[in-house]
This record gives C-alpha cells, structure tokens and sequence, in this order.
C-alpha cells in the first residue's frame, strides 16, 4: 500500500470537506444538475477519446497508485550477482533450480537456460519492456485527459447555470438554483481534476519510470549472465543504476 497516495487523496478531500463543514450546510453543496454534467459529461468525453477497453483498463493502472510492491534495484543487483556466480560455478543450465522471485527476471533467466540466442533473448525482454511501458502510458493519459475535460465540463456547466440565471431574471426562485449549477459545476471539475485525477496521472507517470528502469536493469543483468561476465563487473555495472550514494551497497552486502 502506497501511503503517500492514500494520504495525500484523504488529505486534500479532509481539507475541502471541513472547510465545507465550517462554513455552512454541507447539502448546500450537493448539486444533481451540476453532477450529472461534469461527472457524466467527463465520462463521456473520455469514452469519445479513448477505446472503451483502455478506459475500464485505466481503473486496473490506477491500482498502481495506491498499491505498488516495488523491489529495490540493490535486491535486483544482489541476486543478479548471485545468478552470475551460480551460472560461473555449474554453467547456465544450474540456473534452473534456483527459485527467482522477481516475473520479469525469471523470464529472462528461463530464455537463457532454454538456450535461445543473445540477440532473441534481448528482443523478447526489450518488446516486453516497450509493450509494458505503453499500456502504463494508456493509463496516464486517460486520466491526465480526465484532468483535462473535468474544468471544462465544469466551464460548460457554469455557462448553462449563467443562461438559466439569465433567462429567468423575471423570477427570483429560479435564481438560486441556476446560479447553484454556474458555481458547483466549476467546484466539481476543479476538484475532481485537481484533487483525484492529475494526482493520480503523476503517481502513475513516477510508476512507469521506475518500472523502466527496474526491467531495463534486469535487462543488463540478463545479457551480462548470459555473455558469461565475472559476477563483480556485473556488480559494478548494475551499480551505475542505483543513485551514487548506494552504488556500492551490493558489495558490502556481499561481503
């Protein structure tokens, strides 16, 4: 669980709620005209922009933001040294028995015990890397879209709630329910894009590059092993993936 997604989405709506609460009733904030437009006015655009599949497989990438178990590159690097010690001692095919616990690795490391060529090992994990990229960028992109659409939504439903107001100056009760949906359409956007989706879109957007660069070193771990390299230049080569403060934490591990 990330608590800093939690948080942070509990934190921001905790704020607007209380200041909702010190101020006055909160049912007058509960508008259904001004719902059904930004709420479903920014579905329906999104489903106009993208492939249905994507949108209901956006809410899957979401999960990401909230619950993530990201190993650490150092866990990486010490059992890539591991691997490369083993595939010295018995040669690739003692890699066979060895428990790896990370998917990604563990299809790299099947691909060379099955004894495929270098070059179609590294097309099959580089494709694999690239495929996984994409449909995490699907996931940004629809909800930096719903960021997008949401104020203007939210515009266009001020602008409905300031004709209303207009056309029916002749009768102060329809006032207040027209200006009603001009100002909550505006809240609603603003706080569905603000507070929940470009929030969501930046988490993600963090997500994918850390998965990058995690299965582009497993990418490196793999060639190396399968090149046969001495465990300690694989270790100083992997290092160069961890921030120069802990580049050297793999070998007092190790030692």
């Amino acid at each position: 669980m990330d608590l800093a997604t939690l948080l942070g989405l509990i934190g921001a709506l905790t704020a607007i709620v209380v200041s909702i609460l010190i101020g006055g009733s909160a049912t007058s904030f509960l508008n259904l005209p001004g719902l059904i437009i930004v709420l479903g006015g920014t579905l329906a655009v999104t489903l106009m922009k993208f492939p249905l599949a994507h949108t209901l497989g956006a809410l899957g990438v979401a999960t990401k933001a909230f619950v993530h178990k990201s190993e650490r590159a150092s866990d990486l690097i010490e059992q890539s040294v591991e691997l490369a010690t083993i595939s010295r001692k018995d040669g690739l095919l003692g890699l066979e028995e060895v428990d790896v616990k990370n998917a990604f690795l563990r299809k790299g490391i099947q691909l060379v015990v099955d004894g495929h060529d270098p070059d179609l090992v590294e097309r099959v994990l580089s494709k694999d890397i690239d495929l996984t990229i994409e449909r995490n960028e699907e996931g940004i992109q629809i909800f930096r879209a719903i960021g997008d659409v949401a104020p203007a939504m939210g515009m266009i439903g001020t602008l409905i709630g300031l004709v209303q107001m207009m056309a029916n100056m002749d009768d102060p009760k329809a006032i207040g329910p027209a200006m009603a949906v001009a100002l909550l359409t505006t809240l609603y956007g603003s706080v569905i894009a603000n507070a929940i989706a470009l929030p969501i879109a930046d988490k993600l957007n963090h997500r994918n590059r850390e998965e990058s660069t995690r299965r582009h070193l497993i990418l490196e771990s793999v060639r190396s092993i399968q090149k046969g390299m001495n465990p300690r230049v694989i270790e100083e080569l992997l290092s160069t993936y961890l921030p120069s403060q802990q580049r050297f934490e793999p070998q007092e591990k190790a030692a």
